[in-house]
């Protein structure tokens, strides 16, 4: 095989996003909250950017009267700076522009009192929201563990070994009680890490630093307890054979009968196999509704987009008045465009988000009437290219509107990916979704037999006499994600004894 290096000239197209266009993409993808701080920092950043502040003590302006919205006169439409000409006709525009309200803005850029009022108080509601540090796992056992009168040596061990436990792993022991001890340690060493270790365990909450499981649940027993012994007994020798309800073979090695059996592993559930999760720090968001969903008086459906805490862009007055001083040089002349063009490109993008959402949340709503009228069980099949089709753009733009949105609705403030799900078609041919298989599936477990309790098999039937036609593996697979145990483990062997 011949091989050779050379030059070769070779055509080929490649895609690429213009700024402009990845910056629509962006704004898209905001929720409202998002949108809001990237406002803020895009004014801090551009002095052109000015927002429509109102005065409360004045009669409220109809929107048509508001700045930055769509009934723009001749001279109020778009400023497109175009750097291969002089933008003759755009600065012209300005120039009218500030000749019309020439008594409507200082000559000075400053902030108003409004804005300032309302920056103040923005800051004020995110440092109120803000959410206090809890107490970790860690530093809830040193504070128990220092008040405790014990040997130096051993509450340094006892130190180290809460140092390795980990709330997001129950609070358990991972680290052999050697690992705790420098090399070469003796006997009497080992002694006291023992001795450490049972300090820690004798710490709330109980059953913390347990090395498995079946330490960690013993540590809980209360020695009080009027089946102790017992309680002990299945936890060492019979914890798989409880997990699998394996109740006959518990009984026949044990000699306790059935009902026995029942009653203590009801006490066991009582138990805490993660006592250190309690710690873990759970971040809860506080969701904000992007869309508003309202019925009129004829039970229509109604969206209208919660942007109110938004604000309404402008180019500042100020600047449009500089481009006219006589002062201006070439080089501040060159700042004002690239500020213009950024300012009407984040103006547009607002505008498009707008426009966008609201499109597609009007489109999902009316594929999902029955859903809200209905409820979760009438939710009807549907894909991000049903919607992308029905407003007439590219599926991956609907993915970005609906991303981290949420709708307020009559059934509640749903995320509006919950109105998309899959689905499949019954024997009649009509599509139904995965989320009224589920809950089918829910509610023929819930009544089924618990001497005979279902198989995935059976379900498979019972799905079929419902004209729900689902695969063995397709039931198998939700009954798991749905935490459903098997039918062995779901069989009440009291009502079979």
């Amino acid at each position: 095989m011949r091989m050779s290096v050379g030059l070769h000239a070779r055509q080929s197209q490649v895609q690429k996003l213009a700024p402009r266009m990845i910056q629509s993409m962006e704004i898209l993808q905001m929720p409202t909250l998002a949108l809001q701080e990237r406002i803020e920092q895009e004014m801090n950043e551009n002095p052109l950017l000015e927002q429509v502040v109102g005065d409360p003590l004045s009669p409220e302006e109809s929107d048509d009267d508001a700045p930055g919205k769509d009934s723009r006169s001749e001279n109020e439409k778009e400023l497109v700076v175009d750097n291969d000409h002089d933008n003759k006709d755009d600065f012209e525009r300005l120039l009218n522009m500030d000749d019309d309200s020439s008594s409507t803005f200082d000559d000075s850029f400053r902030r108003s009192a409004n804005r300032m009022s309302e920056e103040a108080d923005r800051r004020h509601d995110m440092m109120a929201n803000a959410q206090s540090r809890p107490e970790s796992l860690n530093d809830f056992l040193l504070h128990q563990l220092a008040e405790l009168d014990i040997d130096d040596t051993v509450e340094q061990i006892a130190e180290r070994i809460i140092s390795t436990l980990n709330a997001s792993d129950g609070g358990y022991l991972r680290s052999p009680i050697a690992d705790m001890l420098p090399p070469g340690h003796t006997k009497e060493d080992l002694a006291q890490a023992e001795e450490a270790l049972r300090v820690v365990q004798s710490l709330e909450p109980t059953g913390i630093a347990a090395r498995d499981l079946a330490e960690c649940l013993i540590l809980q027993l209360d020695p009080k307890h009027p089946h102790f012994e017992e309680l002990q007994t299945l936890i060492r020798f019979h914890l798989n054979d409880l997990a699998e309800n394996r109740l006959p073979q518990i009984s026949k090695k044990t000699g306790f009968t059935i009902e026995q059996i029942q009653e203590l592993r009801e006490d066991l559930h009582l138990l805490n196999p993660k006592p250190g999760a309690a710690f873990l720090e759970t971040y809860v968001p506080n969701v904000t509704p992007d869309i508003i969903l309202e019925q009129d008086e004829s039970g229509e459906y109604r969206v209208r987009l919660d942007d109110d805490r938004v604000p309404n862009l402008f180019i500042s007055e100020y600047y449009r008045r500089r481009l006219q001083a006589s002062d201006c040089t070439a080089e501040e002349r060159e700042f004002i465009k690239q500020k213009i063009n950024g300012a009407q490109w984040l103006i547009d993008s607002i505008e498009q988000r707008r426009s966008t959402l609201t499109k597609v949340a009007e489109a999902i709503v009316e594929h999902q009437k029955r859903f809200l009228d209905e409820g979760p069980e009438a939710i009807e099949p549907l894909k991000m290219q049903q919607i992308a089709d029905k407003v007439g753009v590219h599926v991956t733009t609907v993915s970005r509107a609906v991303d981290d949105k949420w709708i307020q609705t009559p059934r509640g403030i749903l995320p509006l990916r919950r109105f998309f799900v899959g689905g499949t078609q019954t024997e009649d041919g009509d599509d139904v979704a995965w989320d009224t298989i589920r809950l089918k599936l829910q509610e023929l477990i819930d009544k089924e037999d618990k001497s005979k309790p279902f198989s995935d098999e059976a379900l498979v039937d019972e799905l079929r006499n419902a004209g729900m036609t689902v695969a063995r593996r397709t039931v198998t697979k939700y009954r798991k994600k749905m935490g459903i145990p098997s039918s062995r483990q779901r069989r009440d062997w009291t009502l079979t004894s």
